[in-house]
């Protein structure tokens, strides 16, 4: 555990290292500008992030690399923890480093350690659930699914994708011998646990309607994101923990549903099927998935350790070892700021594979999404800045920033300050929720709309131009106008439902 440790500690140092090397990522903007409207809820995500968010600005700081500081700190404890399961399964010192050089390499969970997303809390809380589902199992004392809801019910506070994960277990220890402890007590309590966890958050969704159900609602109807089938899904699953991992991993679904000193944890290989199927089955993102890897990862480790002892062959050991670290070195610039741009474009050309997309939106990106999504920002706030110098000193107060997603909203909101922006208005995700803020909409600079339909709202819309020519962003050339005197008797508090825009 000692290395391990020093290999956590050293991946730790790795993404602080490298992890303000190109800009704030899209999402990190609404994560940032929810933090400053702490609540028990948002539009897109549960309170958790937003509330750690806070925390962070008030004791790390405002740079890149210290909003990025709990991202990295997350995944070196969740490298921990996968190797403690791996000791709780039985490995010894190869199984341990192997779980735990597998999840230091995995593309995905260093991608998470270098962003602040709800994907960066989600495998530690994950990996938590299936630490405390194996104590129970292994020691026989029910005791520890108290723990277990307690993760889980902070996991719903997270994402609330955990439940699937949640619903997997249930299913799993029906199916296996361990049915038992669906009629203990204790089992009972974690599940009373983790619902108390979670009420406030129920209760705010109640008050709004749901709003992330209705959210959820429109993506599909929209047909926003990329639809994967089961085989496709399946590969991009290999490609995400990096192939050279995929076969640790598949040993060990296999060993948790067949091999006999698993047995008391075939209800975790259950698990696993049964999310797979469900994200499968409901279109779930690629990465949607990940979190529940860290255990197959130990209880692979372990397979392979007991294999290559029995058939000694241990200077295989560091072989492995080797290999799945020279494969996450390989593919490391693709998950976390390693290269310059110009230098990265000419390495991803040199891959043999591609970065799968999610969105259809991301597929004429020079970049890979979460690459492309951190640059542009500066131009769009820039550009904004000079509309706002166009409006009289006696308007300004009287003058609302309207974006149409949280992206350039939230950027305006970080970086505006420093032009003497006001914060933005929108009606996308929860910046709906925050309203007008008392604007009449006499006097609006609007982002990223026609020309045509501002023309049929407002009296006088000038166009002041659009954002600077960023080549690596997603954003770029974002029109931006200045749109005066309404045409309609309507306020803009009046108008402001007909903005809702969640999707």
């Amino acid at each position: 555990m000692l290395a391990v440790v020093a290999m956590s500690a050293g991946l730790l140092a790795l993404h602080c290292f490298f992890n303000n090397r190109y800009d704030f990522f899209r999402d990190e903007f609404d994560y940032l500008a929810c933090a400053r409207h702490l609540g028990w809820g948002y539009v897109d995500q549960p309170p958790l992030i937003p509330w750690l968010t806070r925390l962070s600005l008030i004791s790390l700081g405002d740079s890149l690399r210290a909003i990025r500081f709990l991202p990295a700190l997350f995944m070196s404890l969740t490298i921990v923890l996968t190797a403690q399961i791996a000791r709780e399964l039985g490995g010894r010192t190869f199984a341990l480093i192997c779980a735990a050089a597998a999840v230091i390499a995995a593309p995905q969970y260093l991608n998470n350690g270098s962003m602040l997303t709800t994907n960066c809390l989600e495998p530690l809380l994950w990996t938590g659930c299936a630490y405390f589902a194996i104590l129970a199992a292994k020691r026989d004392d029910p005791r520890y699914w108290l723990w277990f809801g307690v993760v889980a019910g902070i996991g719903m506070q997270e994402k609330y994708s955990i439940a699937v994960f949640g619903f997997g277990i249930v299913v799993g220890l029906l199916l296996t011998e361990q049915r038992r402890f669906l009629l203990n007590k204790w089992l009972w309590m974690g599940g009373g646990a983790a619902f108390l966890i979670f009420l406030p958050n129920l209760l705010w969704n109640i008050h709004y309607d749901f709003p992330f159900v209705q959210l959820m609602h429109n993506i599909k109807a929209e047909g926003r994101d990329v639809v994967l089938g089961p085989l496709e899904y399946f590969r991009q699953q290999c490609l995400l923990l990096q192939p050279i991992v995929a076969p640790l991993w598949i040993a060990g679904v296999l060993a948790l549903l067949f091999w006999r000193p698993f047995r008391a944890y075939r209800f975790l290989g259950v698990a696993y099927l049964v999310s797979l199927t469900l994200f499968i089955v409901l279109h779930g993102k690629n990465y949607y998935l990940s979190p529940i890897y860290p255990m197959l990862l130990a209880a692979g480790s372990v397979v392979l350790e007991h294999g290559l002892e029995k058939r000694r062959l241990g200077w295989l050991k560091p072989v492995t070892v080797i290999l799945i670290v020279a494969g996450g070195a390989w593919l490391a610039p693709l998950a976390m700021p390693i290269l310059p741009v110009d230098k990265f474009i000419a390495y991803q050309e040199e891959l043999p594979l591609k970065v799968p997309h999610t969105e259809h939106s991301h597929l004429a990106a020079a970049l890979p999404q979460h690459y492309a999504d951190q640059f542009g920002w500066h131009e769009i706030v820039s550009e904004v800045a000079v509309a706002w110098q166009r409006i009289p000193a006696s308007e300004r107060s009287d003058c609302g920033i309207f974006a149409q997603d949280y992206g350039a909203a939230g950027a305006i909101d970080w970086y505006g300050p420093a032009y003497g922006l006001p914060p933005s208005l929108s009606g996308h995700q929860t910046w709906f929720l925050w309203g007008p803020r008392g604007y009449s909409g006499n006097c609006m600079i609007v982002l990223d709309d026609s020309r045509q339909k501002l023309e049929s709202i407002f009296k006088d819309v000038e166009f002041v131009g659009n954002s600077p020519d960023n080549p690596a962003a997603l954003e770029k050339n974002v029109p931006v106008f200045i749109c005066k005197g309404m045409k309609s008797d309507q306020t803009l508090a009046e108008m402001w439902p007909q903005l809702k825009h969640w999707r």
